[in-house]
């Protein structure tokens, strides 16, 4: 049965495990954390420093966190935490799935089907909000899997926040369903495009999990 991604967040800091990619931020504001905590018990002046630097080092631990997922066999699942922006046929006979990220959500995508990345490509771009039309004109990394359904393409697109991807696997790799595949710091957008023939299977403001919630309808 699929885990809420409440729980399954909750799990993911339980268990400790952070995403890769998440130390240029998280480290230094733990170090910052732990060095005003520190002298704080010596001085009223560093407790006031403290309050805010440790609740922002808990933040970015709740931001980072990177749990285990029992993954969903299905021919497309999707590859992010989120709610589904918009559904759009393309013109070439494919289906977008728009998922749009929040800061809340657990920032890791995941395959969406097993097979080959054939590409990893990034794309320099501007930094409006996911949410935003404009916003496919953003910093991006558009991913392509070579898989049973043919060629598979996803895009990791940068947002207001998010102004760094991370991916977490080069070209030629071959990765399994559900595999960790890169990082969008602070969340955003990814979409993932269905190829012809094969129909979506959630709705507008549906709630995804990555490698737990079915895109495709059989």
């Amino acid at each position: 049965m699929p885990h809420s991604q409440t729980s399954a967040s909750r799990d993911g800091l339980l268990q400790g495990r952070l995403a890769r990619g998440a130390s240029p931020w998280l480290l230094p504001t733990v170090a910052t954390a732990a060095l005003s905590l520190a002298r704080a018990r010596k001085s009223g002046r560093w407790a006031a420093v403290a309050v805010p630097t440790t609740a922002l080092a808990a933040g970015m631990l709740w931001f980072f966190r990177d749990p285990e997922r029992e993954i969903t066999r299905g021919r497309v699942i999707s590859p992010a935490d989120g709610v589904v922006q918009s559904i759009m046929p393309w013109k070439d006979g494919r289906t977008r799935v728009a998922i749009f990220m929040s800061p809340l959500n657990v920032h890791v995508n995941r395959a969406p089907l097993a097979g080959t990345v054939t590409s990893v490509e990034h794309i320099p771009g501007g930094f409006v909000p996911a949410f935003n039309k404009e916003s496919e004109n953003n910093e991006r990394v558009v991913w392509h899997f070579d898989t049973e359904l043919g060629d598979i393409e996803m895009v990791q697109i940068a947002g207001a926040v998010a102004r760094r991807i991370v991916p977490y696997v080069p070209q030629g790799t071959k990765v399994e369903q559900g595999e960790r595949i890169g990082l969008i710091r602070f969340g955003s957008r990814v979409d993932i495009y269905l190829p012809e023939g094969v129909e979506a299977d959630v709705e507008v403001g549906q709630v995804t999990t990555a490698g737990v919630t079915r895109i495709d309808r059989d």
